[in-house]
């Protein structure tokens, strides 16, 4: 389960420490306390993740502008990493085996 889905489903994040927080949405045609709530969380561009410490004040910010961010656990955060890990892992090289053709032999002598 993605960062995302989780968030949606409302898995309770009250017992985690720590909170991965990314911006998924952009910040262009925001209100500006959504702007402002943003740059105190120090998320400035898409696609970013910052770690807060999980206190009733970093909730409440969370709150305002969970239309544009996703929050994961740091499990699920992990899960998510070492996936893209995998899939962007190096694979062995396709080998083609390349016999040499009739006609490349016949033009050469």
């Amino acid at each position: 389960m993605n960062g995302f889905k989780a968030f949606k489903a409302q898995v309770p994040i009250a017992w985690s420490p720590r909170l991965f927080i990314t911006l998924v949405r952009g910040i262009p045609g925001t209100r500006r306390l959504h702007r402002r709530t943003l740059e105190a969380l120090n998320l400035t561009k898409c696609n970013r993740t910052v770690t807060r410490a999980n206190c009733s004040s970093i909730r409440g910010m969370l709150n305002q502008v969970k239309r544009l961010i996703v929050i994961e656990t740091e499990e699920m955060y992990n899960a998510r990493k070492q996936n893209l890990a995998n899939h962007k892992a190096v694979r062995p090289p396709v080998v083609v085996g390349h016999s040499p053709s009739i006609a490349a032999s016949s033009s050469s002598s």
